[in-house]
């Protein structure tokens, strides 16, 4: 089944790239800017739901490796969208300054939520690209961003993604890799007590292929 999924994501990542490539000028380059901000924040993702996992137990842990997991597969995809357009995916930073430190069960669920809105966000540029194939992924991507958000926190933003007002204090890679506010930001590793040893999904997502 796996293998399956796979070649689909793969078939469906190559449709994509022909339709971006066939477009010119000011599409191309905004599908572009939108598949690395997408990316960029999948990566922070991945790498914060490895910390939030690591330090949580039971059905929360499930949930957030869960999460992981599902983000993991959103990065994969995108980058094999980039790849297959002929771009250069953003790589992952080191490491990520976390919002918060997730040394309870509520500053993890707190954590997630972050992320996931900062995620959703992230998609926005893609939503609105005039490709139906990447709107409707962006779309889905967001719709799944929501849905982990509440299942977390039973809570409804009036517009799921819109920017409020300024976010929480990112460094300047943040701003280089599009990586949007709420979602971790690059930092050195002491920003987060470096990454758990005990992790049951990598922490460190630059090694996962």
């Amino acid at each position: 089944m796996r293998a399956v999924r796979a070649a689909e994501d793969a078939e469906g990542a190559e449709g994509t790239a022909r339709t971006v490539r066939a477009r010119g000028g000011a599409d191309v380059r905004r599908a572009e800017r939108g598949l690395d901000v997408a990316l960029a924040a999948e990566h922070a993702a991945v790498y914060a739901y490895g910390v939030i996992a690591a330090r949580t137990t039971g059905g929360l842990r499930a949930t957030t490796t869960a999460a992981y997991n599902a983000h993991r597969a959103r990065r994969d995809r995108l980058r094999a969208m980039i790849v297959a357009a002929g771009g250069r995916p953003v790589e992952p930073e080191a490491s990520y300054r976390l919002p918060v430190t997730p040394s309870t069960a509520a500053q993890a669920v707190e954590l997630a939520v972050l992320v996931e809105r900062g995620v959703t966000g992230a998609y926005l540029e893609l939503a609105a690209s005039s490709d139906t194939s990447l709107r409707t992924m962006a779309a889905l991507a967001m719709q799944e961003c929501v849905t982990r958000s509440y299942g977390l926190r039973p809570e409804i933003e009036a517009f799921p993604g819109m920017p409020h007002g300024p976010g929480p204090a990112s460094p300047a890679t943040g701003a280089t890799t599009g990586t949007p506010s709420g979602v971790p930001s690059g930092a050195s590793p002491g920003a987060t007590g470096g990454a758990p040893p005990d992790a049951t999904p990598s922490a460190a997502p630059a090694t996962s292929p």
